[in-house]
Parts: C-alpha cells; structure tokens; sequence
C-alpha cells in the first residue's frame, strides 16, 4: 500500500521555522552596513575637526608634557581643549586636569621683537590662574633671548593672574618695561601674551546668538514642500512638481544661495557647524544626510538641488540622448570619488585652493556676486551633458551626491561593494594626512 500523498512530502512542515532566520540576515546587514557606512563619514569629520583643532593650538611645534613639569611636576599628558581658549588640558598620571597650558604662536606670531616674533609657553594651575611661562623658541637675537630668559622678575611678572586679567592688561598702559639691552625683545613677549589671551577672549565674546532668519524660513520651507514630494503622492502631479522645481531654481539657488557643497561640508568639519546663525541650513544638512539613511529616500538630490533640478529642465527641452560606452561609463563614474579625494587632501594640509570651484553650486550665487570662471564652467558644461545624456553632472561628476548616495540605505538589497570600500580608502586617506600633515605641508610649501 503506498504512502498517501500529502505524506511524502514533510519538509515544507519545516519552511516556516527556517523563513525567519531567512529574513534575518538581510536586515541585519542591512543595518550593518548602514551603521558601517555612517562611521565612515562620522569619523571622517572628526579626524578633519580634530586635525585643525590641533593646528590651530599646536601649529609645527606640539608642546609636551615634560615642557609642564617645570611648573605643575605631576603633569603626564596633555589634552585638546576645543574652546576658544585653544589650548592643552593638563592631566596628572590619573588622568586629573591639574593645569592648563597655551603657546602664543601662531597666534602672536605678527608681533615681533628685534628681528622676529617668539614663541612664549603660558601654564596655568587648577584654577586658572598663571603659575609661569617659558621661552619655546625664538626668531629674535639669541642674546637677547638669553638676557629675558634669565630675567627672574620679568618672567614671573604674571604668576598669579586670572585669564581675564592677562588678556585685559595692556604693557604699556601697565608700565611693563622691557629687560634693559632686550628691551624690544621682552616687550614682544609681553605684547604677545596680551594679544593670545585677548584673542581668544575676543573669539569667545564674538559668539552669535541663536537666531532665525527670513532665509532660514525660506529654506525650511523648502525643505517641508520636498519632504511632502518624498513621502506623499504629491510627487505624482507631474504639473505640481515641475513648479516646484522653478522655485528652487528661482529661489533656493539664484536668490538664497544656501545649498549644500563639498566647500560647505568641509568649512564645517574644519571649525564647526554654525548651527546658531544658519539653523535653516543646518537643518537641510541634517535632512540630506539622516534621511536618505533611516527612510532610504534620497531627499535632497531628488526634491531640493537646484542644480538637480535644471538638469531634468535641460533633459526635457533637448530630446536626444547618447548612450555611452560601458568603458566609458565606468570611467566616468570615478570622477566623483576623486574629486572627494581632492577635497579632503585640500582641508587637510590646508591648501589655499578654493573648493567651490570643483562644483557647480556657486554659479547660483551670480544675483549676489559673480562665481569664479571654474564653477560657471561646470555649470554651463554640466547642463549642456545633462540635456544629451539624463542627469550628466549627477550621475557621474558630484562629490555632494556622491556622499550623500553613500549614507543612503538600500534595505534588504544591499550589499558590501565598491562604495564602501571606496569609503574605507577615504578614511585611511584622512588618518595619513593627519598623520603625515608636517611632511606633506613642508613638502608643498616649505614651511
């Protein structure tokens, strides 16, 4: 007698225990990748941050803690203050802040003595007040150097001052006088003092209040109607949509002119996120870079770029399209990647080159000043491909694109693949640079 039908056959019994593990995987893979994908950058902007902090403190003379011993002997390291005091937190072997320490250069570096300027090191104990200070290095006469480093009473002239009190009191004004046959050498010094304690009490005065413009509403706004063409049917009304798109290119580029740039993300990695003078701004970055993470909606480059929004324009006006060569297609496709690349080499060693000109965006400022020839070139040559091959400059030339593309979540169909490999040799790019910042600088400037 034969095994019934419905007998034969028990392991589809199992199919429903083993679909969840099934479905398991690609999301967690999902979510890896995209956590992986959000350190890249995240760490990216910090190393830039941290590299320029440590510049702007350190400059191409890092002080060391065995400089602070002289004065705070339980000094074992030092550690970054990011305010505008821009100095070294002192810790102890413990790692208790004990002290603070600062150097003048390159601050003061513009005041100088004889012949040059002098790099003074300021230390300060627990509460704030100035236990002594020391001659780092000089451009001055050596012997005069000499002659105020032995200058008991001029060196502890400001033992025992608050912050406030050093960068508030002017030498001359205070009757300082100079160490007699140095006397232009030491008041260099004591200049240079005043001026890197006033500096960085001035920086700090300077700090703007929180405020709301009309064209921080303006790009709210913007971002409100995009956010309605992301996740309504909106997007559908094609009459609504092509209406839209005139006021970002009206408004959004030609009159507001904030949009988002590699110039702009690398201005805020360096120094900081001006979130209290362009919170409309910021908060279209935050849209741009969060959302197409948790949502996989590509918010900006689909529904606010300007430059976006021309190109669709230019491909509707001009019919005819040309398919290019996969060869060079691929090729194409690494133009973004380097121009990236180019980016942080540029942020990073400091390099005086104007990275709004590598993208088209600052074209759209010409109702407020006119772009340089680069970025209206890009411009124009990036409409004129988009009218023959859709979208041109997107596809292959934008490095804002190509970082926000990065971030972007593709759910359970994604993959490890080359972006994010492109992605891993981007950071170790950013970690050689800071590591090799004083040869690379020296290298390309000779200083």
């Amino acid at each position: 007698m034969g095994i019934p039908s419905k007998q034969r056959h028990p392991l589809p019994v199992l199919a429903p225990n083993l679909a969840p593990r099934a479905k398991a995987w690609p999301t967690a893979r999902a979510i890896l990748l995209g956590l992986y994908r959000l350190t890249i950058v995240a760490a990216i902007v910090w190393i830039i941050h941290r590299h320029h902090v440590q510049i702007r403190i350190d400059a191409d003379a890092p002080i060391r803690a065995g400089e602070v011993q002289p004065f705070l002997p339980q000094a074992a390291s030092l550690k970054i203050d990011e305010s505008d005091r821009l100095g070294l937190f002192v810790r102890d072997a413990s790692g208790r802040d004990i002290g603070y320490v600062l150097r003048t250069a390159p601050i003061s570096n513009g005041i100088t003595g004889y012949v040059g300027p002098t790099d003074t090191l300021i230390v300060l104990g627990p509460d704030m007040r100035v236990v002594g200070i020391s001659i780092r290095s000089s451009s001055d006469t050596a012997e005069h150097v000499e002659d105020v480093a032995h200058d008991d009473y001029f060196m502890k002239l400001w033992n025992g001052k608050t912050w406030d009190q050093v960068a508030g009191t002017d030498p001359k004004t205070a009757g300082i006088e100079g160490v007699s046959g140095a006397s232009l050498t030491s008041l260099a010094i004591a200049n240079g003092i005043q001026h890197r304690f006033q500096h960085s009490t001035q920086l700090a005065a300077r700090e703007p209040h929180f405020r709301l413009g009309w064209a921080d509403f303006g790009v709210l706004a913007v971002l409100a109607v995009a956010l309605l063409f992301t996740f309504t049917h909106l997007r559908r009304r094609t009459w609504v949509r092509r209406a839209f798109q005139v006021v970002l290119i009206g408004y959004l580029g030609l009159w507001n002119g904030r949009l988002i740039a590699v110039s702009l993300l690398g201005g805020w990695a360096e120094s900081s996120v001006p979130w209290r003078i362009a919170s409309g701004l910021v908060l279209l970055v935050t849209a741009a870079l969060l959302l197409p993470w948790t949502t996989r909606r590509a918010v900006y480059c689909s529904h606010v770029c300007p430059h976006g929004a021309a190109q669709e324009w230019m491909g509707r006006l001009v019919r005819v399209r040309l398919r290019l060569p996969p060869g060079v297609d691929r090729g194409l496709r690494w133009i973004a990647l380097l121009l990236i690349a180019f980016a942080i080499f540029v942020v990073m060693i400091d390099w005086p080159v104007n990275l709004a000109a590598i993208e088209p965006f600052d074209a759209y400022s010409i109702l407020h000043r006119i772009g340089g020839i680069a970025t209206i070139a890009i411009a124009v040559g990036s409409l004129i491909a988009a009218a023959f091959v859709p979208m041109a400059y997107c596809k292959y030339g934008c490095p804002t694109g190509a970082i926000l593309s990065f971030v972007r979540s593709h759910g359970k169909a994604d993959r490890f693949g080359r972006k994010d490999i492109a992605g891993a040799l981007l950071l170790m790019l950013t970690i050689a640079l800071h590591v090799k910042y004083g040869i690379i600088h020296r290298w390309l400037f000779g200083a």
